[in-house]
Parts: structure tokens; sequence; C-alpha cells
């Protein structure tokens, strides 16, 4: 089975079970769900968690709770900036000068509370949060279908601000964890830590984690619409 049918399989049991939550439909994004508050506040019970002093995470209505349970817990967050479309494609948010945290980590608030920066200016990130439309018990996940989140690991790694050292974690609905393994590309980002309303599980990581960019599955459009991969393939040229 294909990683797009598999998206409609997750999307459409999400909308018939009424376990999707707003932003309706669920499909083509990255779905909210009931218990997204209490996955987080599971994630934020981890070892994991508790150890990380910067935080990455995704901008999707799911991940809202986490965004605003580490800046509640003086976690630095950094956020893409949408399609990583500036040159500064990061938001970093300073849990010392947010004044409203509920409204600093909102879609439309992170880059009016937050300060652009560029992905050299990126300290090394200890946990990164990523949206997921399914996940698998080995670790797989498979996002919206834009790539974008592999795309921002992969440009955080040529820079050095993750590594092995890096946690890479999900928070999803019980109905998310596919039954099967799901399709894996060498460019996407295994996850090492999973959490759902219900459970915590760690897949190992097994050697498959991308190092870097995968300039061959880059086309020249993606590319000529991302400034920070036109910078780094004119250094490496």
């Amino acid at each position: 089975m294909d990683k797009e049918t598999i998206r409609q399989r997750v999307w459409n049991d999400l909308d018939e079970s009424g376990t999707a939550r707003f932003p309706y439909p669920p499909h083509d994004r990255i779905p909210n769900f009931a218990g997204a508050d209490a996955a987080a506040d599971r994630l934020a019970g981890t070892d994991e968690w508790r150890a990380a002093e910067t935080v990455k995470a995704n901008p999707d209505a799911p991940q809202l709770p986490v965004r605003r349970a580490a800046l509640r817990a003086g976690k630095t967050l950094y956020v893409a900036v949408p399609r990583l479309r500036d040159e500064r494609c990061f938001v970093e948010l300073d849990p010392d000068t947010v004044a409203d945290i509920d409204a600093a980590t909102t879609v439309g608030g992170l880059a009016d509370a937050g300060v652009a920066v560029g992905p050299e200016d990126v300290p090394h990130v200890d946990l990164v949060v990523s949206g997921s439309v399914a996940i698998s018990e080995d670790g797989a996940r498979i996002g919206k279908g834009e790539g974008y989140s592999d795309l921002e690991f992969a440009v955080l790694s040529e820079f050095a601000r993750v590594d092995d050292e890096t946690t890479v974690a999900t928070t999803v609905h019980e109905r998310q964890v596919w039954p099967e393994p799901l399709p894996h590309d060498d460019h996407d980002v295994p996850m090492d830590l999973v959490v759902t309303p219900e459970r915590t599980f760690r897949p190992s990581r097994a050697g498959r984690r991308p190092t870097g960019l995968d300039w061959a599955a880059l086309s020249g459009e993606r590319i000529g619409e991302i400034p920070v991969l036109q910078r780094l393939r004119d250094e490496d040229r």
C-alpha cells in the first residue's frame, strides 16, 4: 500500500469515527485529534522532554499544546517558516520574552511573537516534535505529503544543529498508529519517541536516520523556491 492510500485511510477513519478535531476536515493536513492535550501532557512526562532545553516543533493544530508546554517549561522553541520560504527560515520564541504564550504559539501568532533566524543561528536542538498523519510501531512516519518536516530536519542537519543526540518525537491518536510497517524512503526521518493519549513507545532508530540533504530527491523547482537550499547548493559547487 502506498503512502497516499494510507493517508486517505487514516484521514477518513479520523473523520468517520468522530476523532478529528478542528480544523475540519482532517484531510490534506496534519490532522488534529481528540486527546491532543493528553498526548502533550504525556510527552511532557518523558525523560527526553525533561532533558531538552531547545525544542523544534511543527506549527500544526495537534501540536499546539506541545508548543505551549515547551514555553511554559522554559524551553526555547523553534518553528520553521512555512515552506522555508525565507532566508531566515526558522522562528525563535524565547520563553523569557514571550508575553502571551497562548497567542504566541498559534499559527497566526508565531511570527509576531518570535524572531526570524537562519539555521546557522539555531543552537543544537535537543528535541524535534513532528506532526504525523500515520506512524508505525517501528517509528516510520507519514506526513501530509509535502515533505517539509523531513526537509527542515535535513537543513538543520547540514548545519549540525540536529545530530544523533537529538530526539525526534511525534504526538498522535491511537487511530493514527498503523498496524503494519509503513513505506519508508531514505530521506524520511524515523521517530525515536511516539506518544498517544494512552501510551508512549520508543521505536529503534536502527540506523535509518538521514544525515543531511538528499539532493537527488529535490527538484530544481523546489530548490529554486527555498533560499537556504539555493545557498547550500551554491556553496557545494
